[in-house]
């Protein structure tokens, strides 16, 4: 793919970046490690005060940068700039609390043998970040703000169609007062990837993306016997019970669907319905759904905005047409609309079979599968019927309904009677092919760094 800013809403190429040449990845590369050795040195009141200015900067900045975030991927300015303010509230979060996530750990002298003893945490160095398109500035900064307040550099290696995003970050974090080499956006594609992560000089990486890129990232990683994160994907279940709020589950339903166009990792994808209160729910979730408003993202107006890329979008209409090949019943949406742009109704499906991409697999566009469940039973079997295991939702007022949905749900998330999201006190991550590790919260911040046991006789 071409580094390029390309309008999804028009298709339109609106400005074409050349990747960097193999010697301005050993520039980076060199001013990462001699950046490193700066930041490692500073003090974590030193870092706080950049990441609040980097903070500060993002608020004054809001709307030029929602607008720059949508003319890339097609994000409604809205979600756009509540993104910018979310990347804001984090570094405010991680300037607050990495001192206390990171403080030296004491352990029992007396039965170590020991004066003293204790486990601090140090940087392990640079990490590189492969980050995807769908929150351009909020995936790297839920890496960037805890990487860089545990001391480590960050080096960004972003999704090849929001460019201008991938600047914005090393540009921030430099007028926010970080030493140069803190943090470097690379302009590569995903062929140099191998090569950067090799680099003796890279001690980790972090990767959201596909199940491909994923294990690809892994196995040289592995090969070069260094530490990653890995987040890939999802398709959460979000069940509703007999006793749930029905009005309310579904107009968060239609939220947690639809949100950034779909293109969202921890976006319900596979409603559960009991069969007690199935036809209210479906009645109220198709009439929410149908009357989302799609088209110019800019608009303030607007609910839905386009798909990323054409390839997205076409994936998206390939696997519904699928599930409609194989007897599955479209209830709203489901049809490319004509004229130009990468747009695609909101489009609820229900009939699916195992034999349907759309059981298990992850869509990631505005499209939910609907399912009539008859027992907790048959809801817990289908929910876990899938490779992923990112996020799940449950919707049910019953206290002992709601302890057995935290305990039988796979995942790295439980929502009861509320929408997944992610939140920087909050630790962000999935098990089965959605990926390992964490981010956010102390776990996050601890991924990267070493571990060091200390004992004073």
């Amino acid at each position: 793919m071409a580094i390029a800013t390309t309008n999804p809403a028009t298709g339109e190429v609106l400005k074409t970046f050349e990747p960097m040449s193999d010697e301005q990845i050993e520039s980076a590369l060199s001013r990462a490690a001699a950046g490193l050795e700066h930041l490692r040195q500073t003090s974590f009141a030193q870092r706080a005060e950049w990441l609040r200015a980097a903070a500060d900067i993002l608020d004054s900045e809001a709307d030029s940068i929602a607008r720059m975030m949508t003319t890339e991927m097609g994000k409604t300015l809205l979600s756009a700039r509540a993104e910018v303010g979310k990347c804001a509230v984090a570094c405010r979060f991680f300037a607050e609390h990495a001192e206390g996530y990171l403080a030296d750990e004491p352990v029992d002298a007396d039965l170590v043998g020991a004066k003293r003893a204790y486990a601090r945490y140090e940087p392990l160095g640079a990490v590189l970040a492969v980050m995807p398109w769908n929150f351009p500035l909020w995936q790297a900064m839920r890496f960037a703000a805890p990487a860089l307040m545990a001391g480590n550099v960050g080096l960004l290696k972003h999704a090849s169609n929001v460019p201008q995003t991938a600047l914005f970050m090393e540009d921030l974090f430099r007028r926010a007062g970080f030493p140069d080499g803190s943090f470097i956006t690379l302009l590569i594609g995903s062929g140099a990837v191998a090569r950067v992560l090799a680099d003796p000089r890279v001690r980790a990486a972090t990767l959201t993306g596909s199940e491909g890129a994923g294990r690809a990232v892994a196995a040289i990683a592995g090969r070069e016997l260094k530490k990653t994160v890995l987040e890939l994907g999802g398709s959460d279940p979000f069940i509703v019970m007999p006793s749930a709020d029905l009005p309310r589950a579904a107009a968060v339903a239609t939220t947690a669907r639809c949100q950034n166009n779909g293109q969202s990792c921890i976006a319900a994808k596979r409603f559960l319905v009991h069969t007690d209160v199935y036809d209210e729910f479906a009645e109220a979730f198709v009439a929410s759904m149908s009357s989302l408003v799609v088209g110019d993202p800019m608009a303030e107006g607007t609910d839905v905005g386009p798909l990323a890329t054409g390839s997205g979008r076409d994936e998206v209409d390939a696997q519904v047409r699928d599930a409609v090949a194989h007897g599955a019943t479209v209830l709203c949406g489901g049809q490319v609309p004509d004229g130009p742009g990468w747009f695609y109704p909101p489009t609820v499906v229900t009939d699916l079979t195992p034999q349907m991409q759309m059981w298990s697999d992850e869509v990631f566009g505005p499209v939910a599968g609907l399912f009539q469940v008859s027992s907790y039973d048959e809801a817990v079997a289908i929910a876990n019927d899938t490779s992923f295991g990112l996020g799940a939702n449950a919707w049910t007022t019953d206290p002992d309904e709601q302890e057995r949905f935290i305990t039988d749900l796979a995942a790295g998330a439980v929502f009861i009677n509320g929408m997944v999201a992610s939140h920087p006190a909050l630790p962000f991550g999935g098990i089965k092919n959605s990926g390992y590790g964490r981010e956010l919260s102390a776990h996050g911040i601890r991924e990267f760094c070493n571990i060091k046991t200390v004992w004073v006789g």
